[in-house]
């Protein structure tokens, strides 16, 4: 039997300590997203239910549902997930294997990284000097496209992270073979960073659905009293809906107010979860 020594006993109990510091720290963390959730919830329980997420509002808004701005929500997201995710993804993987280190590569990294400073409010004026201009009017596409340009930086960031942390081994191994860069790329490369792609994308998902200012300018309206038909038309969206119902002045009840703030954020919530699931899913099946 050996026995501890003084510097044994040191060490692990600067471990002890070190382990105990990270585990209050993690818990620093999560206790205040407990703490606004149980807020949240308990403000807007008197409005939470089925009809609160399925009706039209009713009453300038005062009473009623949210199921307009919920639909409105649902549909500038994903569109802006359509166009964003695929021209992300398509320029990191340009600027991560095949773009070499010169002056252009090094601007295009620079612009993508100034792109993600902007302010939002600038993309708003951007937006409705680009797409509102060429779409005739602010409609739903002119804010999806808005979002899609505000939220790139994101996507194309965390894909080029994935991109570089697949092994190099991994490439020259399917080069020996005779393949081409594009072949190990889509059957080697790809298929092992999928689950950090995933990653920008929750991002996305979740900064584009609580972005107010973009939308304000660009599509979104106050009330409507029908679904859009066509991305064409305006709709209603939760993020504005929320600060439409919280600056009248008290004229509508904070229960719904809170309640607006639970559906946007169950919404985000709803859709991070699927993607979490499936990004461990996918990370299960790596070889490595």
């Amino acid at each position: 039997m050996f026995e501890e020594t003084p510097f044994v006993r040191k060490k692990l109990t600067v471990q002890l300590g070190m382990k105990l510091l990270l585990g209050l720290t993690a818990v620093a963390m999560i206790v205040p997203l407990i703490l606004i959730l149980g807020y949240l919830v308990a403000k807007a329980w008197p409005v939470l239910g089925w009809e609160f997420v399925s009706e039209f509002p009713k009453n300038n808004m005062k009473e009623g549902g949210i199921f307009p701005a919920l639909v409105g929500t649902f549909l500038m997201v994903l569109t802006s997930l359509l166009v964003s995710a695929p021209i992300g993804v398509l320029a990191a993987i340009y600027l991560n294997e095949y773009a070499r280190d010169n002056w252009f590569t090094r601007t295009v990294n620079l612009a993508v990284v100034n792109l993600a400073g902007v302010p939002s409010i600038v993309h708003a004026l951007f937006g409705v000097g680009l797409f509102v201009w060429l779409t005739g009017r602010p409609c739903i596409l002119a804010a999806s496209l808005t979002l899609a340009i505000m939220t790139l930086p994101v996507i194309i960031a965390s894909t080029k992270q994935s991109l570089a942390a697949v092994p190099m081994a991994f490439r020259e191994a399917c080069w020996n073979v005779g393949a081409s860069r594009w072949q190990t790329i889509r059957s080697i490369v790809l298929p092992n960073s999928i689950s950090g792609i995933l990653t920008g994308v929750i991002l996305q998902v979740s900064r584009a659905a609580g972005e107010t200012a973009p939308i304000l300018f660009t599509g979104a309206v106050l009330f409507r009293r029908e679904l859009p038909t066509s991305l064409l038309d305006q709709s209603m969206a939760l993020s504005y809906h929320l600060f439409s119902v919280s600056t009248q002045g008290g004229q509508v009840s904070e229960a719904m107010q809170f309640g607006t703030a639970v559906v946007l954020l169950g919404l985000v919530l709803a859709v991070n979860f699927t993607s979490i699931v499936f990004r461990t899913y996918l990370r299960s099946r790596k070889k490595w």
